[in-house]
């Protein structure tokens, strides 16, 4: 496999380019103040207001060029990500896999505190090396070279990075397509996953993978029914990614604006508390800095056929694999682990009242300190 040390370095064409269809927006009609409909005109121009004029480039391109990066070649497709390694010789690998509609920018200010095990907000013992690659289709894992890029697939090119890394036994960390992923290389790899860690937020338990709900009292059933039909609302994105992706590729790939506002909904959405993408924890430079990589990388239109392809998949989410498996769960929701981990099979259960979708840009510290003692607690074969 081709594999090889990597660096941004967006060409000021590029930029200027950015700038220039920013800039000539058509904008439209401004019907309601709210995020019913998606993301609001108001809301669109001031993000693009900061995105022109407050918002520098080229500093978040030094600070993500700060982290040492690589670009693998599996089957052809490019892979980009992050590799961070511990001073530790002895730590334990890691995988970080994100979920819609981000990228491994995501987990660009934990890399370096999850690698140093007596540095950052948490400090403690357990010592990682860090490998954060983004799903083939999303951030600069592009362009696509064919379609299939399902769970599967993606967990067997991931495994191929960890190998070619030199990581032959590896701890994994998922959040929703990342979760499925994680699973599947418990599966796939057996053994030479030392574990798995899963972030889940109270959308997680309104979704068709949701675990049976038998055991559940009539008040929790109530309550659950209330969350799916809340979640039913914001579930437009993927029928349309699931079912006709090349609908919305077209806006995605032309249309910085539409991948802005595309990505800002789900911020809106799924972060905690539920508000503008600035909410707790999320700064929208951070926001704009993961919005400008999918745009330069022309991740919007990949990142909905990967969804395609992961709906039309023979490969199902939530079989039964050996491996240990502990969750991470962010937000004020009992149900979560009413229904997740009801009967306490999990070997790891970890709650936090705060945070929602995107835990290492809302609760770093509580997420680093998650994974070091999960893993922690998990003695290698």
């Amino acid at each position: 496999m081709d594999l090889e040390p990597y660096e941004l370095a967006i060409p000021d064409a590029e930029i200027r380019d950015l700038a220039e269809r920013l800039s000539r927006t058509r904008w439209p009609a401004d019907l309601v103040d709210d995020w019913s409909r998606g993301t609001p005109v108001a809301e669109a121009k001031a993000l693009v207001d900061r995105w022109l004029d407050g918002f520098d480039w080229r500093a978040q391109e030094a600070r993500l060029n700060a982290l040492p990066q690589f670009l693998a070649h599996v089957d052809g497709q490019p892979i980009h990500g992050f590799h961070v390694r511990s001073p530790r010789d002895d730590a334990t690998p890691l995988l970080l896999c994100h979920g819609y509609p981000s990228n491994c920018v995501e987990f660009s200010r934990i890399l370096a505190d999850l690698a140093d095990p007596m540095g950052g907000a948490t400090g403690g013992a357990t010592a990682l090396h860090v490998v954060a690659p983004s799903i083939p289709g999303y951030g600069l894992s592009t362009p696509l070279v064919g379609t299939g890029w399902d769970i599967p697939r993606v967990a067997h090119a991931f495994d191929d990075v960890m190998l070619a890394l030199g990581y032959d036994r590896f701890a994994v960390f998922g959040e929703d397509v990342g979760a499925g992923v994680a699973e599947q290389l418990c599966l796939d790899a057996g053994e030479r996953v030392v574990g798995i860690l899963g972030a889940t937020d109270p959308g997680a338990i309104a979704t068709e993978y949701t675990p049976p709900t038998d055991h559940l009292t009539d008040e929790e059933h109530r309550r659950h029914d209330a969350a799916k039909a809340a979640r039913a609302e914001d579930f437009g994105y993927l029928a349309l990614q699931t079912t006709r992706p090349l609908s919305v590729a077209f806006g995605l790939a032309d249309s910085p604006v539409m991948q802005l506002t595309w990505m800002a909904e789900k911020f809106h959405e799924w972060t905690d508390p539920v508000g503008a993408p600035s909410a707790e924890g999320v700064d929208v430079d951070d926001l704009l800095a993961l919005v400008s990589v999918s745009w330069f990388g022309g991740a919007g239109d990949g990142a909905a056929n990967q969804l395609y392809d992961t709906a039309h998949s023979a490969a199902a989410w939530g079989r039964h694999h050996d491996r240990p498996q502990g969750i991470t769960a962010f937000g004020d929701e009992p149900l979560m682990r009413r229904i997740l981990n009801g009967d306490d099979h999990l070997t790891g259960w970890y709650e936090h009242p705060k945070g929602g979708h995107f835990p290492a840009m809302e609760r770093p510290a509580e997420l680093v300190g998650d994974l070091r003692a999960f893993f922690g607690s998990l003695q290698p074969a």
